[in-house]
């Protein structure tokens, strides 16, 4: 995914993204006139993840996979909600503003990934650049492409994901899981 964003729309987004988080409102005040100043491609519909870490460590990361708003209000859904409604964590305490630090992750629409094996499932998944998508029945879940820096095997990164979705660590073996695959470009805050 070649990149869209200048570095002032990437320090827009992120800065809309930790407004968000600090006033603990989803309504951060972007006048109709801002919105109307934003480049095209801000108030486009697209996926977008926000994650949060302290010191490398996830603190919270909620996102939309298919474009369902404009991009720089998927990023004030997903910032509040991946502080305050993240299950697997508590709410984002006032005392861990300082400490989180924010990536954006903007995704390209899933494509279905054909397959007729586990090995040509293997074969057909590029590491470090797919975003993938597994489903089966009621189960699903997805990693964003940089899931693959803690998780660079292939194997491994798909046992984990089954679990993540609720389903056998080996479930990917048996060639009927749905996969979906996409794209992310990704930036993050710069602290010093």
């Amino acid at each position: 995914m070649s990149s869209l964003f200048t570095e002032s729309d990437k320090k827009f987004l992120l800065d809309v993204a930790r407004k968000t988080i600090i006033s603990r409102s989803k309504k951060i005040g972007l006048s109709e006139n801002e919105i109307e100043q934003l480049a095209p491609y801000l108030k486009e519909k697209k996926g977008c993840f926000v994650t949060l870490t302290i010191e490398k460590q996830l603190r919270g990361c909620i996102g939309y996979i298919l474009p369902v708003v404009p991009l720089y209000k998927a990023v004030i859904e997903n910032a509040y909600n991946a502080a305050y409604g993240d299950p697997r964590f508590t709410p984002l305490g006032e005392n861990e503003f300082d400490k989180i630090k924010i990536e954006i992750s903007v995704l390209s629409v899933p494509k279905k990934l054909q397959y007729s094996d586990k090995d040509d499932l293997l074969k057909k998944l590029k590491a470090g650049e797919d975003g993938v998508i597994i489903k089966k029945g009621y189960y699903s879940s997805t990693f964003l492409p940089q899931v693959w820096e803690q998780l660079p095997d292939k194997k491994s990164f798909l046992m984990h994901l089954c679990m993540k979705a609720g389903l056998s660590p080996d479930e990917w073996k048996t060639g009927d899981l749905e996969v979906d695959i996409y794209k992310s470009e990704a930036f993050e805050e710069h602290q010093a």
